[in-house]
């Protein structure tokens, strides 16, 4: 009879509770970040009036940093160890969100987009560190529930990030807020978190793998294997519709209902952020007793479900669908990216690197959606984020059928 093996512990016996514990606390971090851009998007388009494809330029340089940034990233982490990795992450990020203090004074668009990038090349270090290194935390087998439960935090992340932004950004009145006070706090806290990391010791796990396999069981590229080459463009295209979802939800809200800005930015934090942070604790849980890429298949579908309700326009109806979205969401991008580098061996870190390179779709989603927005409708432009979820249940399907 198999041993039982704890999430955090290898067969071996060998338990990674506190490492994983302090890797968790980083995706807080960068689920902050991310998710507060939601909230500048609006922001900028009243207080520099600017178009909604113009503000769209804050996702795609944030995640231009990413695609720049992966392969140095990567090559910090392969020659310097996890740890380099994440410090670096955090100085950068550090860094980028100090400049919005100076920034508040000159409220020059381009000056927050070069701050905005600083931030991004950070997270990408942060992320092209940390995910890769929570999947080998523990037995191979529970790779998908341990990502997904430490993806939770990122939730709570995304949970802060519209209900900070939404308080700091829209005044009570209806006017434009301060956009350097809660930069100078997320800035100042990740580099104490920096200082932390410099003087803890992280583990550096060399694993015991097999050289990467392709269907026919021959040694092969990584380029050979068909659930990494599958996986980089499904997660491009899920990072590209979340990105884009959460772009236009307040623009959307507002146009469709009687609310203001600070409001929907309160119910895309307590609301859709928390539905998606109790979709990934739950589906942790749920991957004890469902195969990661069966549980994929049916949030594809249901997201699916949910970007037609939002483009028919039915009012209270289709905000409810984005709601339902974001828990459908909630699972994607941590399951992806453990199934697309299942399996490839040696070639572990060098695949999270272009897996997170792929993160890149976050910088075109929002632009195209933006065009749409200004020149068609809102509503209309989430048909984007219906194609990129058609995409997912292809790859969540495909797994399905390679692994029978």
């Amino acid at each position: 009879m198999k041993p039982k093996i704890r999430l955090v512990q290898t067969a071996d016996g060998v338990n990674y509770l506190v490492p994983f514990v302090l890797i968790t606390t980083l995706f807080f971090l960068w689920g902050f970040a991310h998710s507060i851009l939601d909230v500048l998007n609006k922001h900028f388009q009243d207080a520099l009036s600017i178009s909604k494809t113009h503000s769209a330029l804050i996702q795609a340089v944030v995640y231009g940093g990413y695609f720049l940034m992966a392969m140095p990233a990567g090559e910090i982490i392969r020659r310097h160890g996890y740890r380099a990795g994440v410090v670096t992450g955090l100085l950068l990020y550090g860094i980028g969100a100090l400049m919005f203090i100076p920034g508040e004074q000159i409220m020059s668009f381009e000056f927050f987009l070069l701050s905005l990038f600083i931030i991004g090349c950070g997270l990408t270090c942060l992320e092209t560190a940390a995910n890769p290194y929570v999947t080998v935390l523990g037995d191979k087998d529970s790779a998908e529930r341990r990502i997904n439960l430490a993806q939770s935090f990122n939730g709570l992340g995304w949970i802060c990030g519209p209900l900070v932004g939404g308080l700091f950004l829209f005044a009570a009145d209806g006017g434009s807020g301060s956009v350097a006070i809660p930069y100078a706090i997320i800035g100042i806290l990740v580099l104490l978190v920096a200082i932390v990391f410099s003087r803890i010791h992280l583990p550096e796990i060399t694993l015991a793998e097999e050289p990467v396999e392709t269907a026919n069981n021959k040694q092969s590229s990584l380029w050979q294997h068909r659930n990494f080459t599958f996986g980089l463009i499904a997660l491009f295209f899920y990072v590209a519709a979340q990105t884009g979802i959460n772009s236009f939800f307040i623009n959307y809200v507002t146009e469709h209902i009687s609310i203001s800005a600070r409001e929907a930015a309160l119910w895309l934090s307590f609301v859709g952020m928390g539905l998606f942070m109790a979709g990934r604790m739950g589906g942790s849980w749920l991957m004890g007793f469902i195969r990661a890429e069966r549980l994929l298949t049916y949030m594809a579908a249901g997201a699916i479900l949910a970007m037609i309700l939002v483009m028919l326009g039915m009012g209270v109806i289709s905000v409810g669908a984005f709601f339902l979205c974001l828990l459908c969401e909630s699972i994607m991008f941590p399951t992806i990216f453990a199934l697309a580098i299942r399996g490839v061996g040696e070639h572990t870190k060098r695949a999270s690197s272009y897996l997170i390179m792929s993160i890149v779709g976050g910088a075109i989603a929002p632009i195209i959606m933006g065009y749409i927005a200004d020149t068609i409708s809102t509503a209309t432009g989430f048909i984007v984020p219906l194609l990129c979820f058609i995409v997912i249940l292809a790859y969540a399907i495909h797994l399905q059928k390679n692994n029978r």
